[in-house]
């Protein structure tokens, strides 16, 4: 199974550039573009978060005239930019999410389990996870403890470094390491937020954070760093589960010299 993860996307709405400078419904059309070029193509696309910039009803309806040409199912989950109850009816075609509530799902259709979890504090930057949602969380995972699981959150449940983005964090963080340690069937967890890719390990369990196809948040571990981000290549990562392991990539967006060969025609190493 071949899984694309795109994340934080901050699409606004046509001419509108964000922060004044990226415009991220292009960048998300030729991120689009170059998923649906991938061979094989990708069995599952999951979003983990930021949909959108403004959490506005038009800004969802014009991502998903973005998100149309994708050759793949779609799961999202939103982020601290998205507006819970917008983003519900803009993607209430997805049978997966729930009628109310937290945007939390489970899917059980694939060779790996897809559970997202919604960390969303409405018109907060950052993230909790409340004792609802790890009742839920735990209740959900017990049910199959020898399913291959992949969980989907929006808040890394780590702290980055990077001060900015910690301060705008996800609360809750060691109650939910907690809960990983009791589950070692969490083959990965999947986050956005950062703009970034960044590995940790949390319960015992690995945890990647994606970067967006747009901008990313600058690379700045002074505790004391500015708030900016900065036009390095765009991305977004696939996840291949076979013979039961998960190996994680990261692909760029762009058009960039190559591919060139490494050998001659007669297997010698170009010189």
């Amino acid at each position: 199974m071949l899984i694309a993860q795109i994340s934080d996307l901050h699409v606004k709405l046509p001419g509108r550039l964000a922060y004044g400078r990226v415009d991220t419904a292009g960048m998300l059309g030729d991120c689009v573009a170059a998923i649906n070029r991938l061979d094989p193509r990708p069995d599952l696309v999951v979003i983990t978060g930021d949909l959108v910039d403004r959490g506005r009803p038009d800004e969802y309806a014009y991502l998903r005239k973005i998100l149309e040409p994708l050759g793949a199912p779609l799961v999202v989950i939103p982020g601290n930019h998205d507006e819970r109850e917008a983003m519900r009816a803009a993607f209430s075609d997805g049978a997966y999410l729930p009628a109310a509530g937290f945007l939390h799902f489970v899917i059980d259709d694939y060779p790996l389990r897809i559970v997202g979890l919604d960390t969303v504090i409405p018109g907060q930057g950052g993230g909790a996870l409340c004792a609802e949602r790890l009742c839920w969380l735990d209740s959900v995972l017990s049910r199959r403890p020898a399913a291959p699981t992949l969980l989907l959150m929006h808040h890394p449940p780590f702290v980055t470094g990077i001060g900015h983005m910690d301060d705008i964090g996800l609360a809750g963080r060691d109650e939910f390491a907690a809960i990983l340690a009791r589950h070692p069937q969490v083959e990965l967890v999947l986050c956005g937020h950062l703009h970034r890719t960044i590995h940790a390990r949390v319960g015992g369990r690995p945890v990647l954070t994606c970067p967006s196809p747009a901008h990313q948040v600058a690379l700045d571990l002074n505790p004391d760093a500015p708030s900016c981000f900065r036009m390095e290549p765009p991305g977004f990562m696939l996840h291949l589960w076979q013979d039961g392991a998960l190996v994680s990539h990261v692909a760029c967006v762009g058009d960039y010299a190559g591919p060139f060969p490494f050998y001659e025609d007669d297997g010698q190493l170009i010189d």
